[in-house]
């Protein structure tokens, strides 16, 4: 009983214990809530009086600074109020200084100069000034130096001294009017700046210019709107115009005679059939027939008139064609039955094609064995040029210069050729015409074959012919004879011109000799301006590319070939095989064997000889041996081609390509006496290459570029680490390496370059 009375005991005890725990924590317990809300009540409590204390210093400071304001601007207002006099007699009190003379100097004597100079100047404005009271003080004081009379006072300047304009802080921007060619002195004279603004514009443009250098319409319209100005291009040939205009315009065309230029292949029998077409046709009667041939001469027949043009070569027809010259009316083709159609045929064929002229083909020497004039017909077709009986557009004639066969018939046809054209022209009034050739003759001066396109040309008329003008003084036909009037598609030889006239210039009638030379001179001298111009700007450019001509490689070649023609189209294949880089340079060509000459040559030049279908002699061989020159023999052009172009390849400066071969990233960073900074490192990607170039990135940004100097594992040095190893790695020249930086290790691969 006493046992369990005891263990009672100490039960309630323990549950007493228990409970006493239990109320003391939950009494802390409020009590700290209690003392957190209180805290809370408080500080909220202190930041509504901390706001409430802001707002108010705000509103008392914002109510201060209206209130200085407002008293700032009743102070400024009274000392307006009470200075207003004052300052009004100074502001007069200055203007009548300002009215007062201004001397530059202290001495009397010289003031009185000063005066009597501004009295002059000012004489013809206003009346002459009296001398003032000052003046009377100053004459009565002469000689006196010093003072308040030997002072400079900022008045007025004398009116010698003053400008007559305001500089103004920008240049005006103004139309600038310029003509074909202009001077760049000039140029700058009109837009009101100075010369060297000019000059720096166009260097920024990449044009080299000098103060007297003329420059063309184009570049100089590019510098005046790059400059800010607009730019008003002058039509220069406004008299040109005015004279060439003022014709007779009420006359009616009437049918002309056609003008035919006989063309073809050399040895292919022009010369023969212009000959016998002359024998027969040409009237015979006059005494001694025809006595000087002047390149142009018409023919009659039964159905009418034919003009033959005799121009020597294809270059004179082209050159007429390219000054815009439309004399050719028809061009003959005269091809040889037993030859084909060669070259020069060819070329033909594409001058008329160019020029739009129909073409109609006499198929010559048909009389020769071996002629073979349908096998003409099929080679000519495949240059577009497909007889009428095929459905084509070209009439064939089968002639025999020699014997005179269906050379009636070719004249025919030509007159067939020319009703079909319906060539008209106005047969009255004043005369045009084109200058089929011209030469100065020892006895008669200027001589100029003319061909009469419209009008009528008389003896006596003002001509004005390019750049050169005259009054016909005497006309003489083909035969020699003199004659006063030639019209339409009749060719004339004229006297009397002031120079030698182009081949192909226009030749026109004109009422005023004096508006003829003008118009002469003017484009003479537009001529050799436009040539000026051109001739600088050709020399700038090659400056230029020779200045960059060092950084071109240059492949030098000494070609020798079997024929000609294979000559020129295997250099001008390797010409344009020449590029911004490389350039091909043809220092010497030729047909036939490779000679020591050559070798000698390529030497000097530092050059390789190509041979095509040709060998080298035997001193060539051993001069080749000697200088060690490259020689090489080629019998199929695309091969010689391809060789030449890897060797040019070769040449090509070659492109270098950067490959990342593996990526690091710093785990710690160590530092060594040795080496500084030690990245601790484990490789993600790739491997690490000791010696190679690096990159330190941080946030995937470039901090550093350089040198990867030490790589090691654990204490050995070791030239590669592979991925998922560690490594220490130590940048050369670099220490600012930080945890999380990746080191990204990287090659430099070169390419080499091809022309292709």
């Amino acid at each position: 009983a006493k046992r369990e009375a005891e263990e009672k005991a100490e039960r309630e005890a323990k549950e007493k214990a228990k409970r006493n725990v239990d109320t003391n924590a939950q009494r802390e317990a409020e009590e700290k809530a209690k003392r957190d809300a209180e805290q809370k009540i408080k500080q909220e409590a202190a930041r509504k009086e901390a706001d409430e204390l802001k707002r108010r210093q705000e509103e008392e400071a914002k109510r201060k600074a209206e209130e200085e304001s407002q008293r700032q601007l009743e102070e400024a207002r009274e000392l307006a109020e009470k200075n207003k006099e004052r300052w009004s007699a100074a502001e007069e009190k200055k203007g009548d200084m300002e009215d007062t003379d201004y001397h530059v100097t202290t001495s009397q004597y010289a003031r009185e100069a000063e005066d009597e100079a501004d009295r002059k100047v000012e004489g013809g404005r206003r009346k002459k000034k009296k001398p003032s009271s000052k003046d009377e003080k100053a004459r009565n004081t002469r000689g006196q130096r010093g003072g308040k009379g030997g002072r400079k006072g900022k008045l007025a300047k004398p009116t010698s001294m003053q400008h007559g304009f305001d500089k103004s802080a920008t240049v005006a921007k103004q139309d600038v009017v310029i003509g074909e060619t202009i001077v760049l002195s000039e140029l700058a004279n009109k837009m009101s700046v100075k010369s060297t603004e000019v000059i720096k514009v166009m260097m920024k443009m990449g044009a080299m210019a000098t103060i007297n250098q003329v420059i063309d319409q184009e570049t100089a319209q590019l510098v005046a709107e790059e400059m800010g100005h607009k730019v008003v291009l002058r039509k220069e040939n406004e008299l040109e115009e005015a004279v060439l205009s003022d014709r007779d315009t009420n006359a009616e065309a009437v049918p002309r005679a056609p003008v035919v230029t006989i063309m073809g292949h050399v040895d292919h029998g022009k010369t023969s059939t212009l000959d016998y077409i002359r024998r027969t046709h040409v009237a015979s009667g006059e005494a001694g027939g025809i006595t000087q041939h002047i390149g142009a001469y018409h023919v009659e027949t039964d159905n009418g008139m034919i003009t033959f043009l005799d121009t020597p070569g294809h270059a004179a027809f082209t050159a007429m064609r390219a000054r815009g010259a439309q004399a050719t009316d028809i061009v003959v083709l005269v091809v040889a039955a037993d030859d084909g159609v060669m070259p020069q045929t060819v070329e033909a064929i594409q001058h008329a094609k160019a020029a739009g002229v129909p073409l109609i083909v006499a198929v010559n020497k048909i009389d020769k064995e071996g002629a073979n004039p349908d096998n003409v017909k099929n080679e000519l077709a495949q240059y577009d040029v497909i007889p009428e009986e095929w459905g084509g557009e070209n009439i064939f004639v089968h002639i025999s210069a020699k014997q005179g066969t269906n050379i009636d018939a070719l004249l025919e046809a030509i007159l067939l050729q020319s009703e079909v054209l319906e060539l008209t022209a106005v047969a009255e009034g004043m005369a045009s015409g084109v200058v089929v050739e011209s030469r100065l003759d020892k006895g008669r001066g200027p001589v100029a074959t003319v061909l009469v396109q419209s009008g009528t040309l008389n003896k006596g008329d003002i001509v004005l012919c390019g750049q050169e003008y005259g009054r016909v003084r005497a006309m003489r036909d083909e035969l020699g004879q003199e004659i006063t009037q030639a019209g339409p598609s009749i060719p004339v030889e004229i006297l009397g011109l002031s120079g030698v006239p182009s081949s192909g210039d226009e030749a026109t009638v004109v009422r005023d000799e004096r508006k003829a030379r003008e118009v002469a001179n003017y484009r003479a001298g537009k001529f050799r301006e436009v040539k000026l111009a051109r001739q600088q700007k050709s020399k700038l450019e090659n400056m230029f590319s020779n200045m960059t001509a060092g950084e071109v490689a240059e492949l030098n070649v000494v070609l020798k070939a079997d024929v000609q023609g294979s000559v020129e189209a295997i250099a001008d294949s390797l010409v344009k095989l020449s590029t911004d880089e490389v350039k091909v340079n043809i220092v010497g060509s030729g047909v036939g064997g490779i000679t020591e000459t050559d070798v000698v040559l390529a030497e000097a030049s530092n050059a390789i000889i190509l041979g095509f279908n040709v060998r080298a002699d035997a001193s060539a061989r051993r001069a080749v041996e000697a200088a060690a020159v490259d020689l090489r023999y080629y019998s199929i052009i695309y091969q010689l081609i391809d060789e030449v172009k890897q060797a040019m390849g070769g040449m090509l400066a070659p492109e270098f390509k950067q490959e990342i071969i593996g990526l690091a990233e710093v785990r710690d960073v160590f530092k060594s006496p040795k080496l500084g900074a030690i990245a601790g490192c484990m490789v993600t990607e790739g491997v690490i290459k000791r010696n190679n170039p690096i990159r330190v990135l941080r946030d995937n940004v470039v901090i550093y570029e350089g040198e990867l100097e030490s790589l090691r594992r654990f204490k050995d040095d070791v030239q590669e680490v592979k991925n998922g190893y560690e490594c220490g790695i130590g940048v050369k020249n670099y220490n600012d390496v930080r945890v999380g930086d990746q080191i990204e290790v990287f090659e430099i691969i070169e390419i080499k370059r091809t022309l292709d």
